[in-house]
């Protein structure tokens, strides 16, 4: 995609100068230029996470990593992840063809994330200057580029449609833009790929419905007339076609899987939930944050929780500002940066209220504020009223009451990115060596098992999937809760297999209620059964098999 022009720091199109044929000179501008550095840094960093295996594994994520070895190997072709039917498993069919080559490693897994964040750098950066100025949109990829330990874990850790929706929705935003002014030769294609991607993201993940909206209302706006014809078809038959996995499994599936009784399921409260105000209170002062990579891992200081408490504030700003800006722009080329920033905004707004309707965000908002990952997308329209009053400052251009404004605006940008910087760096300092420590004590469960045995065990949610995938399905796990009754099994051929064993073992977790269960049970036979103590793992292995729920 090419512009005809873009926006200066302070908000004017100005025209783009033709190349001058004769000696090569480097295609990139300073604003590019720095960006790049700042992108390969950010790309660069998470690339020494993966390989560390840092966020550390779990089940959830080792879930998608058996769908991908079930791809790889021909076995299955999956539309949901195991257990579920709404979290689509495109991040299992990016990593299956890796897993086919490689084997089964968290690394190999996690590659096509690290691809992905890559691709969105660069497309929120090419995004980011067509809708605002070059040097904004370096500070956005600098922004980006930072990463607290819950910022990392939603980019690199494979637990299903985050990087791949986010990736989605700023094409098809580029594609709004492209099309307004005038700068894609293919339209009609333009519109059927955008159809194409918004298909896709709602079958990946259902939480970037109020993106892909938005998106789509920009669009309509764009090219509202063009969309009576070959260009509407085209759009339709995209989005079909994105959606078909999902559509064929709802048709096939069996009664209880349709939308609506899965989204039925899935916002199902357990008897009163706590106020709206606790969870708007967990959403903003906690889970904004925690999101933009404001805050460790285990809580939020005051300053970051005042700047969740100002962001619905500066969504109200950012719709005043690009409402304004519409007014004043004539044409659709000019007025296609508002429209677009309106988007970003109206989608940041609903995934917001819908993370503050859930229970979770009062509960538990430290655990949960993945469910805020998509805000990200909404930075550009979030902080360019800030940066066009810091630069209205700076030149000294504007009133006396206009330039304290930005100042403070100023002053606010400065300190978001001091604070991102520095909780990046605490989470270099200190949070890697306990993921670390873990990584090592389930890759050492898993190499004893596979060595000596024994091959069925039953375990807890979080040992079973990570321990078979770490041991490429050579040892099966069942599930039990704390009470040792059957849990959450996904993949119910991996209970079968275990059921069936003659003499299955047991792995708990050091002191856990399962393990002070098991040893109740066992009684006397509890110290002669337990084969090894690895870690904060145990390994039980009764001469006379211990049947789960008997």
């Amino acid at each position: 995609m090419t512009d005809s022009g873009e926006e200066d720091d302070g908000g004017r199109v100005v025209s783009q100068p033709l190349p001058r044929r004769g000696r090569w000179r480097p295609g990139l501008d300073p604003p590019a230029l720095v960006a790049l550095l700042l992108g390969v840094g950010g790309v660069g960093y998470r690339l020494l996470l993966t390989l560390s295996t840092v966020p550390p594994s779990n089940s959830d994520e080792a879930t998608f990593g058996l769908a991908a070895l079930h791809i790889a190997a021909g076995q299955e072709r999956p539309v949901f992840l195991y257990g579920q039917h709404y979290m689509g498993v495109l991040e299992s069919y990016l990593a299956a063809p890796l897993l086919a080559l490689f084997g089964p490693s968290w690394p190999v897994l996690r590659l096509p994330l690290l691809a992905l964040y890559a691709l969105f750098l660069w497309l929120i950066y090419r995004l980011t200057r067509r809708i605002g100025s070059p040097w904004f949109a370096t500070l956005v990829v600098g922004l980006l580029a930072l990463g607290s330990q819950r910022v990392v874990r939603d980019q690199l850790t494979v637990v299903g449609g985050r990087p791949e929706g986010k990736v989605a929705v700023l094409l098809m935003l580029l594609v709004v833009v492209g099309l307004a002014r005038g700068t894609l030769r293919h339209r009609r294609l333009a519109v059927g790929l955008f159809g194409l991607l918004a298909g896709v993201a709602v079958w990946s993940d259902w939480l970037i419905l109020p993106y892909v909206g938005a998106a789509a209302l920009a669009l309509l706006w764009a090219v509202r007339r063009d969309l009576l014809g070959w260009a509407g078809a085209l759009l339709v038959a995209g989005f079909i076609l994105g959606v078909t996995p999902m559509l064929a499994y709802y048709l096939t599936a069996g009664p209880g899987t349709d939308p609506l009784s899965v989204l039925g399921e899935v916002n199902t409260d357990d008897g009163p939930g706590p106020a709206l105000t606790q969870r708007f209170s967990g959403a903003v002062l906690e889970g904004v944050p925690l999101a933009t990579g404001l805050c460790p891992i285990d809580g939020c200081g005051r300053w970051p929780q005042s700047f969740g408490l100002l962001y619905p504030a500066l969504l109200m700003i950012a719709t005043v500002v690009a409402i304004i800006a519409y007014r004043r722009a004539t044409g659709r080329a000019a007025r296609v940066a508002p429209v677009v920033h309106l988007a970003l905004v109206v989608g940041a707004a609903l995934t917001l209220l819908s993370y503050a309707r859930s229970p979770l965000a009062a509960t538990d908002p430290l655990a949960n504020a993945r469910y805020l990952a998509l805000l990200q997308l909404s930075l550009p329209a979030v902080l360019w009223p800030l940066w066009q009053a810091a630069v209205a400052a700076l030149r000294g251009t504007a009133g006396v009451l206009t330039r304290l404004a930005g100042t403070l605006a100023a002053a606010l940008l400065a300190t978001l990115v001091a604070t991102a910087s520095l909780v990046t760096v605490l989470f270099v300092a200190t949070g890697t060596v306990a993921p670390r420590a873990d990584e090592r004590a389930a890759r050492n469960l898993a190499d004893t098992l596979r060595a000596s045995g024994p091959y069925e065990v039953y375990g807890s949610y979080w040992t079973c999937n990570r321990l078979i995938f770490n041991t490429d399905e050579a040892v099966a796990c069942g599930v039990l809760d704390d009470g040792l009754v059957p849990g959450q099994n996904r993949y119910p051929v991996y209970w079968t297999r275990v059921a069936a064993a003659s003499r299955p073992g047991y792995v708990v977790e050091t002191g856990s209620p399962q393990e002070q269960r098991l040893r109740q049970l066992l009684g006397e036979r509890a110290d002669a059964s337990l084969i090894a103590d690895l870690d904060e793992y145990r390994i039980y292995h009764p001469e006379t098999p211990l049947r789960p729920g008997r």
